[in-house]
């Protein structure tokens, strides 16, 4: 844990207890946490926080309950850090039981409550030795990083020679002082891969060595640790990443949050978010173009197609075309459709194009 973390931690702890040595009722002041005051900045190309800025106090009993468990938090972080152990967000909330009356009520309260931590110092969670429980995504290419491993010890990792077919699993802190690259060998792109049995595929096909790229399964929705490292890789190698996902809009906003963010994470989209990913495909036109395999739109995916009409992540000309021809085609298709045409077809045929549409 940052040094720097720590001190701000204490800062926190401080104030409350000037602000009670002296009389005063305790209180903390943070951004407004509302979508009301989210907002997309042109200029970065990510989600934040605007300037309404809300007061917690103890001059009310949410807010006193509130201050009361962030006092039982900071000092079980400070235990924690001095044992050199680290919590998942589920044993913290269970871990507050022991709390009395600070006990949190539900995990959405201690999730919040970490969240407010990270926006009131400018830190994430991991630097607070709290992980999530899904483990990270997985990394197959020609990329040498070095990773500080459990006892201390620099490993150096080549994440194609020195890994099984799985890859290299990405551990839930990839800050510089756990993680740096070294170097990216022959690779001349990113992809991130949204399924399992298309980055699969791609290994099992060597498109990692036939192509250059460097394979990253993330997972569906991408945890942090996956956004935070594809960001750094990105900037650090100069290499462009690129997002492989379904033809539906859950999988165009698995993009958006990689490549702008989410307003959930509105605090640290700086941190997370690429805006030079580019969209790899599928896309509704290539529904139509690959003739594939579809289902229909559902109410449900309908709605969230609209929806991305207003939305500042999609609004240029080549999402606006894509959303309204899936409107009309009323048709959405996964990434495993392509293997209408065999199972080499996306390593030779598919990806190979859109690469060269790409400029790559």
């Amino acid at each position: 844990m940052p040094k720097s973390a720590i001190g701000q931690l204490e800062q926190i702890a401080g104030q409350i207890h000037k602000q009670l040595t002296l009389g005063v009722v305790p209180e903390m002041n943070l951004p407004t946490r509302s979508k009301a005051n989210i907002i997309f900045d042109q200029q970065q190309q990510v989600w934040k926080y605007g300037k309404s800025r809300t007061t917690r106090t103890a001059k009310k009993l949410d807010g006193a309950y509130m201050l009361l468990r962030t006092t039982h938090l900071l000092d079980f972080i400070r235990d924690m850090v001095g044992q050199q152990k680290s919590s998942t967000l589920r044993e913290l909330y269970y871990i507050s039981e022991g709390w009395d009356l600070g006990k949190f009520h539900s995990q959405d309260e201690s999730n919040k409550l970490i969240e407010d931590l990270e926006i009131v110092t400018s830190f994430q969670r991991e630097d607070f030795k709290i992980r999530p429980e899904e483990d990270g995504a997985k990394v197959l290419g020609d990329l040498t990083l070095t990773e500080i491993n459990r006892k201390g010890k620099p490993m150096r990792i080549n994440c194609r020679d020195d890994v099984g077919d799985t890859g290299y699993a990405i551990p839930y802190n990839v800050e510089p002082e756990k993680i740096t690259f070294n170097n990216s060998g022959n690779a001349r792109c990113i992809i991130a891969i949204e399924t399992g049995g298309m980055f699969d595929r791609l290994v099992e096909n060597g498109f990692d060595e036939s192509h250059g790229a460097i394979l990253v399964h993330i997972k569906g929705q991408p945890a942090r640790s996956t956004r935070r490292f594809l960001q750094r890789l990105s900037d650090e190698t100069s290499l462009p990443l690129l997002v492989f996902t379904d033809a539906d809009p859950w999988s165009y906003r698995i993009y958006g949050s990689i490549a702008y963010g989410a307003i959930k994470t509105a605090h640290i989209s700086h941190l997370l978010a690429t805006p030079t990913a580019r969209y790899l495909g599928v896309t509704p036109s290539d529904i139509t173009n690959y003739e594939l395999p579809h289902d229909e739109l559902t109410e449900r995916d309908r709605q969230a197609l609209k929806s991305m009409r207003s939305d500042p992540r999609f609004l240029n000309d080549y999402w606006s075309s894509e959303i309204e021809l899936q409107l009309e085609m009323g048709l959405k298709a996964e990434q495993q459709a392509l293997a209408k045409y065999g199972l080499d077809f996306v390593t030779d045929t598919y990806l190979p194009e859109k690469l060269a549409e790409a400029g790559l």
